[in-house]
């Protein structure tokens, strides 16, 4: 399904549906879905991804004329709506750009393609709460390098991760440090072009939006400062989620510093985000094959006691932890090897131990080799 030379090949064109589930009439289908489908093949970077054509397509027929509008004609109902809508959209989007900053890309390297890909993200990424490149730089160029490593800023390994104060620490810690924290790993690491730019790029974006509110303030709220706080709380939120369990023997295992989720409704919406230790054992792995991966490496999951959740989401993971409610988290884990064995109560156990904040003599042990 995922080979575009093979007869059963069927491309993602929408979120919500799949393509042989879509029935319209003949008509509609031969010389309008069918024909369109072909072209956004022709149009995007991987043959399966025509639904982020469509997604920027919808995008630049809503989010962008919404957002132009309030700063010609504000008024609040439209402000409130388009935040709403925007953050309806929000994951989606997010998931989109993931792909885009490790590909370096979503659409076709000719133009006039490869110029829309380059160009688009300076104008939508402020509308879903990102600074230019900050997304690229965090998480392309310092998240995957340090691993939930001791020197990564979004690190969990310090936290006690099944309490509020630890959470909102880390929370606000990111908010409003990482305009200056980000630039000063890039500089204390020797990376000081990485550095500077890290930092022109927050620096700008703030600049912008300075402009923008000499505009409409209150249409520069809707637009931009109420997504940007929406989607920092959310991505923080949600990496915790991601990295809350902790493997207390081996940390510095992809296998045993994320987690995978299945049946998941995230899944479908965003990309296959759920496959987050797939994601981690590789970078480049293309959206589609997660699962395939997954499915091929699970006796190896099971030997390194990877941790595999079905029916919940990293945002409720991250509220179950916070209520301390590893009961329901242990009915949500799939058990895999080892695990197959285990009581609830043993489950619930396991998991426990692996939100347990590390000391910096248990850091500076487990993971010597960084």
């Amino acid at each position: 399904m995922n080979n575009p030379k093979h007869p059963d090949f069927d491309p993602t064109v929408f979120i919500f549906w799949d393509t042989p589930n879509i029935k319209l009439p003949a008509v509609l289908d031969r010389y309008v879905l069918q024909p369109y489908v072909r072209w956004a093949r022709s149009v995007v970077r991987v043959e399966t991804d025509v639904v982020m054509l469509n997604h920027l397509m919808l995008y630049a027929t809503t989010s962008l004329p919404s957002a132009l509008y309030l700063f010609y004609n504000f008024s609040w109902i439209h402000g409130i709506l388009h935040w709403v809508m925007q953050t309806y959209y929000v994951g989606t989007y997010m998931l989109m750009m993931h792909q885009h900053i490790h590909m370096r890309g979503v659409l076709a390297k000719r133009n006039p393609w490869k110029l829309i890909d380059q160009a688009f993200p300076y104008i939508t990424d402020p509308l879903f709460g990102h600074t230019w490149n900050t997304y690229f730089y965090h998480h392309v160029r310092h998240h995957h390098v340090e691993g939930n490593g001791p020197d990564d800023l979004s690190s969990t390994i310090r936290y006690q991760r099944d309490d509020i104060w630890n959470l909102l620490h880390y929370i606000g810690r990111f908010v409003f440090l990482i305009w200056l924290d980000l630039p000063r790993y890039f500089i204390r690491k020797g990376h000081y072009k990485t550095g500077l730019r890290a930092g022109f790029s927050e620096f700008a974006t703030f600049a912008m939006w300075y402009l923008f509110s000499r505009v409409d303030g209150r249409a520069t709220v809707c637009v931009f400062l109420l997504p940007f706080v929406v989607l920092r709380l959310g991505l923080m939120v949600g990496n915790w989620g991601q990295h809350a369990f902790v493997d207390e023997v081996d940390p510095d295992s992809d296998f045993r510093s994320s987690i995978t989720l299945i049946d998941v409704a995230s899944n479908r919406f965003c990309f296959n985000d759920g496959y987050h230790t797939s994601h981690h054992l590789n970078p480049l792995r293309h959206w589609r094959q997660h699962p395939v991966a997954f499915l091929k490496q699970k006796d190896q999951y099971a030997r390194e006691h990877a941790l595999t959740f079905k029916n919940i989401d990293y945002i409720m993971i991250t509220v179950r932890l916070i209520m301390k409610d590893y009961q329901h988290l242990a009915k949500c884990l799939v058990p895999m090897g080892d695990q197959i064995g285990m009581t609830l109560e043993e489950k619930a156990e396991m998991l426990r131990r692996k939100t347990r904040a590390f000391t910096e003599q248990e850091i500076a042990v487990k993971f010597w080799k960084k």
